[in-house]
C-alpha cells in the first residue's frame, strides 16, 4: 500500500508525476488551513512551502516527514517537530546561485537608483543631460558587510569580491574559512561591520536570536552614506525603525526583497520612498530554481519516507533515533 503524501503547494507537472510514482498524492490548497489540517489527519507526509505548520495540525496523525521547499523553515516548530520524530527537509543548495544574484541586483539598483531614475525617464522628466540629482553612488571597491555568512552570504561574496573589487566583512556564529582565503572576507564583530561597511547586507535565518537583529541602535552605527540590504526574512528586521533612519536619512537607502508583513501593506511608508528598492520576495524566483527547488523537496519527501535521507534535514536529531 502506498504511503500518502500532501502537496499544500502547487509543483511542476513532471514533479507531481514522480511523486505519484512514490506515493498516494492529495493536492490541497495551502491558504486553507482548515482544509490543510484535514488532509494531514491520514497523511504520511507533506511538502509544500509558505504556509504556518502548526503543532495542532499535527496532533493525532501519523506524518513522519514534512519538505518545505524553501530554505528557510520558520513555517515550523522545529523543536516540535523533533520531539514528534517528524523529520524536516528543506531546499538549501539549489536557490544559492539565484539569491545570491537577487541580493547583488538590489545593491546595484540601490547604489545606482536604478528604479527611481527608470520611472523617472518614463515619465519623461529627462531633458537633457543629467546632473548631481541624478547621481548615484559606486559600488565597485566599496566595503560589503554581510550579516551572516551562510551559502547565500558567501555566494554574495564571491560576486562582490571577484566581481567588483569590494572589501568584504562580515559576522558569523564561526568562520567561514573558505570566504576567507578565496575572497578576502574578514570576520568582525557586528558592531564593527555597522560601522564600516558601505552595504550592510543582512542574510541570517529568522529565529529567535536574529529577530529584530536589525532595529534603531544597529541603524544608528551604520554610515550616512551607507545601503541597507535585506534578502533574507522581514521579520530580521525592526520595520518602524528602519522606516525612521530612512526618514532621517540615519542611512542613505534600502533594498528590501523581505518585509514584516508580506504581502506589503501598500500604505506603508517605505513603498513611498525614493531610496528605497522594493521587490516581492523573489529571492530564488527563476523558472529554472524554482524547478529545481521542488524537485529537490520531492526527493528530500520521498527519501524521508522511505529513511534513506541524509542530507538537506533541518533537525538531524531525529534521523538518530
Amino acid at each position: 500500500m502506498k504511503q500518502k503524501i500532501v502537496v499544500y503547494k502547487p509543483v511542476p507537472d513532471d514533479v507531481a508525476a514522480y511523486l505519484r510514482e512514490h506515493a498516494e498524492v492529495v493536492d490541497v490548497d495551502g491558504s486553507n488551513a482548515q482544509a490543510l489540517a484535514a488532509a494531514l489527519r491520514d497523511a504520511d507526509g507533506a511538502l509544500g512551502a509558505s504556509v504556518k505548520i502548526t503543532p495542532a495540525m499535527l496532533d493525532g496523525t501519523r506524518v513522519k516527514a514534512l519538505s518545505t521547499i524553501s530554505v528557510g523553515f520558520d513555517q515550523f516548530d522545529v523543536a516540535d517537530l523533533t520531539r514528534r520524530g517528524i523529520v524536516l527537509a528543506h531546499t538549501p543548495d539549489v536557490l544559492t546561485e539565484s539569491t545570491a544574484d537577487t541580493v547583488f541586483a538590489l545593491i546595484l539598483a540601490s547604489a545606482r537608483r536604478v528604479v527611481e531614475l527608470a520611472d523617472w525617464v518614463k515619465a519623461g522628466h529627462w531633458k537633457g543631460s543629467v546632473g548631481p540629482a541624478q547621481f548615484g553612488v559606486d559600488v565597485q571597491g566599496k566595503t560589503l558587510g554581510i550579516v551572516g555568512l551562510g551559502r547565500i552570504g558567501g555566494a554574495v561574496a564571491r560576486r562582490a569580491a571577484l566581481g567588483f573589487n569590494m572589501r568584504v566583512l562580515y559576522t558569523n556564529r564561526s568562520a567561514n574559512e573558505a570566504a576567507e582565503r578565496d575572497y578576502g572576507a574578514r570576520r568582525v564583530e557586528l558592531d564593527e561591520l555597522l560601522a564600516t561597511a558601505d552595504f550592510v547586507c543582512l542574510q541570517v535565518p529568522l529565529t529567535d536570536a536574529t529577530r529584530h537583529l536589525m532595529g534603531a541602535a544597529q541603524f544608528a552605527k551604520m554610515k550616512p552614506g551607507a545601503i541597507f540590504i535585506n534578502a533574507s526574512r522581514g521579520a530580521t528586521v525592526d520595520e518602524p525603525a528602519l522606516i525612521a533612519a530612512l526618514e532621517a536619512r540615519t542611512i542613505l537607502g534600502a533594498g528590501l526583497d523581505v518585509f514584516a508583513q508580506e504581502p506589503v501593506d501598500p500604505a506603508s511608508p517605505l513603498l513611498r520612498m525614493p531610496n528605497v528598492v522594493a521587490l516581492p520576495h523573489i529571492g530564488s524566483a527563476t523558472h529554472e530554481t524554482r524547478h529545481a527547488m521542488a524537485r529537490c523537496a520531492a526527493e528530500n519527501l520521498v527519501a524521508a519516507l522511505a529513511g534513506t535521507l541524509a542530507h538537506n534535514v533541518v533537525n538531524r536529531e531525529v534521523l538518530a533515533r
